[in-house]
């Protein structure tokens, strides 16, 4: 690996270990990031199935499972939706978590790394 004023670096496997860490982490970072998006947008469409089912004037309604939809009382669907919209939000609060705890760990080796390195690494995203 060649530093910004030409001499040569030497890497460790140590520092190979660490930049592999690194690379892990930026991986899961991105799947973690859409996974939150698509954590919020159920969390929105249960909202939003629970505002309608407020609107509704049936006592029978069309709830889906699966591929199928089934008519079920209308309060039977209110606290399906209750239980799946709290279950969207412990998870979606379960992946937030792992993201700050992976962006802690990114920081961390950044540290490391830029320290040894300086410059002749690059671990920004352009």
């Amino acid at each position: 690996m060649q530093q910004g004023s030409g001499s040569e670096m030497e890497v460790t496997w140590e520092d190979q270990l660490n930049i592999n860490k690194f690379s892990r982490l930026n991986n899961r970072f991105h799947e973690l990031q859409e996974e939150i998006k698509i954590a919020k947008e159920k969390n929105e469409n249960l909202e939003d199935a629970s505002n309608e089912l407020i609107l509704t004037d049936e006592d029978i309604v069309r709830f889906q499972i699966g591929e199928v939809f089934a008519h079920i009382p209308k309060e039977d669907v209110e606290d399906r939706l209750e239980n799946m919209k709290e279950d969207a939000t412990k998870q979606l609060e379960r992946l937030e978590v792992e993201k700050e705890s992976v962006v802690a760990q990114m920081a961390d080796l950044k540290k490391i790394l830029y320290g040894k390195f300086k410059d002749s690494i690059n671990l920004e995203e352009d």
